[in-house]
């Protein structure tokens, strides 16, 4: 599927709501907003979203060709994606206070033009160091763009039937991008060069801060203080944990190095939550995770992207290194996923949610991606591609049913003064359980790939055997995955009390469908 089918897939479903789109919330807003300005202002969030997420899995089709070109190591060549994710995912609540303190609009059109600008630098680097940086700089100005974007949404869109709707739109992106990153990556590798997975942002970039700047209300600033001591801590203690990770592959759990890493970044963590205690404005208010629900859905939404990010990683590399597929034969292999994906999370938004509620929706989306994954570990060096369909469209159909759901019970009940910080953890729970994953993941990996190239069986060639260390090794690498989610479903059972659908008797005045009221279990 080409990246625009999915622009126009958005679009004709965001015209088709036969509704009135809700008036925005005037104590927050500027100016009042019609529904068609609410309509291109959907539109921009989502295609804000589809960028920043798509690029986390635009550059896994390219990374044999980055790695090719660039000369990076296996174990290092994570670090492509990590640099971006690590960034993004610590700088998010910095940005969120950011949106709240100098005002949403100035802060998501900034955000977006460092983006554009990194992704345009990254393009030509000519070394790995290069381009490190760039998708360093990527992370910040996505850190900055994606909170306010979705905060100015949850403004515009109050609780209820809409917002539900809303969300499932800002899910579908959320998710589905990510697989049509690998779709989008494969064919311009193969028909360009993997330079274009960095180029084509620019201009993406430059027409949403344009449609940005027409579209985006602006909301007013506060007087208050940026939490500076607390974002660098979170960001530096994340960094501290991935790169123990991540070096343990290579050196193992007793290295000096591995143990310092792993000591360095709980202690910044330690500090990020003293500061958090002590700061006047803490851009995590500690209030958020009072609610139960609220913090099991931040800890499940985690330990699932950490599952499904190692899923990408390992069969992008098994597609081309075992099946010999080329870039593009690749990224179309993960069309099941991705149309899975799409279509169940609008089923989830649209039929499952207001019947059965959020609770039993998670737990049976959760339940079928562990069944997907667990269905991964059949695959060994002999398997054809029919044995990864079943699998991608299961993993699809959990994912899609199981992320709404888990975004909503995130938000339900956020004050107004919270919306930014509210919606940064999202994203961070996202892109920090994708950096964290991929990284356990890859020590995994490594540490069983290494043993099975050591002792390889009796009567394989080299290449054989570094083909039955990679599949042995991967394997090994989707048990862990299937772990994650295994963990997941039983946070979903024990720690969430989410809101379940009642019947309404009346309609207010002025509705022209039921809108689900909602009970606390």
């Amino acid at each position: 599927m080409h990246p625009l089918s999915r622009y126009y897939s958005v679009w004709s479903l965001l015209v088709s709501v036969r509704t009135p789109l809700p008036r925005p919330d005037r104590g927050l807003l500027t100016r009042r907003r019609g529904p068609a300005s609410t309509a291109l202002l959907l539109a921009v969030v989502l295609t804000c979203q589809l960028m920043v997420v798509l690029d986390a899995t635009i550059v896994n089709i390219a990374l044999p060709d980055v790695q090719a070109a660039l000369h990076f190591s296996p174990e290092n060549l994570s670090w492509v994606l990590n640099a971006y994710t690590l960034t993004f995912g610590g700088l998010l609540l910095l940005g969120a206070r950011a949106g709240d303190i100098l005002g949403r609009k100035r802060v998501f059109l900034a955000g977006i033009v460092m983006f554009t600008l990194a992704s345009l630098a990254g393009g030509f680097a000519d070394s790995g160091g290069l381009l490190l940086a760039a998708r360093a700089l990527q992370g910040v100005g996505g850190a900055l763009a994606s909170p306010s974007a979705l905060a100015l949404l949850l403004t515009m869109f109050p609780d209820g039937r809409e917002r539900t709707r809303a969300i499932g739109y800002y899910t579908a992106v959320s998710i589905g991008g990510s697989a049509v990153g690998l779709i989008a990556g494969g064919m311009l590798t193969q028909w360009v060069s993997w330079r274009w997975v960095l180029f084509v942002n620019v201009p993406i970039g430059v027409a949403v801060v344009l449609l940005g700047r027409r579209a985006l209300p602006e909301t007013p600033r506060q007087r208050d203080r940026f939490d500076l001591a607390g974002a660098l801590t979170s960001t530096f203690g994340m960094v501290a944990l991935v790169y123990g990770f991540v070096h343990a592959a290579t050196d193992g759990w007793a290295n000096t190095v591995t143990i310092a890493s792993f000591a360095a970044g709980l202690l910044l963590l330690g500090a990020f939550v003293g500061v958090e205690l002590r700061a006047p404005s803490p851009i995590t208010p500690l209030r958020l995770f009072g609610d139960r629900s609220r913090s099991g859905s931040y800890l499940a939404r985690l330990l699932l992207v950490a599952g499904m990010m190692g899923m990408f990683f390992f069969l992008t590399q098994y597609l081309q290194d075992v099946l010999h597929y080329s870039a593009l034969r690749s990224g179309f292999a993960f069309l099941p996923l991705t149309v899975a994906l799409f279509v169940f999370s609008q089923f989830s938004a649209r039929s499952l949610m207001p019947r059965f509620g959020a609770r039993v929706v998670m737990i049976a989306g959760v339940t079928i991606s562990t069944l997907g994954l667990l269905w991964l570990t059949q695959l060994d060096a002999h398997s054809s591609y029919w044995s990864l369909v079943g699998p991608l469209v299961v993993f699809g159909v959990g994912n899609g049913t199981a992320f709404v759901p888990l975004t909503t019970t995130a938000l339900a009940g956020v004050e107004p003064r919270d919306a930014g910080a509210a919606s940064g953890l999202v994203n961070v729970m996202q892109q920090v359980g994708g950096s964290l994953g991929l990284s356990v993941l890859v020590t995994v990996f490594g540490t069983v790939s290494r043993h099975a190239l050591a002792h390889p069986a009796a009567g394989l060639s080299p290449a054989e055997a570094r083909t039955h260390a990679f599949v042995v090794g991967s394997g090994a690498g989707f048990w862990t995955a299937a772990l994650f989610l295994a963990a997941t479903l039983v946070i979903t059972v024990v720690a969430i009390r989410v809101p379940r659908p009642e019947p309404v008797d009346a309609l207010s005045e002025g509705e022209t469908d039921p809108v689900p009221a909602l009970a606390v279990d």
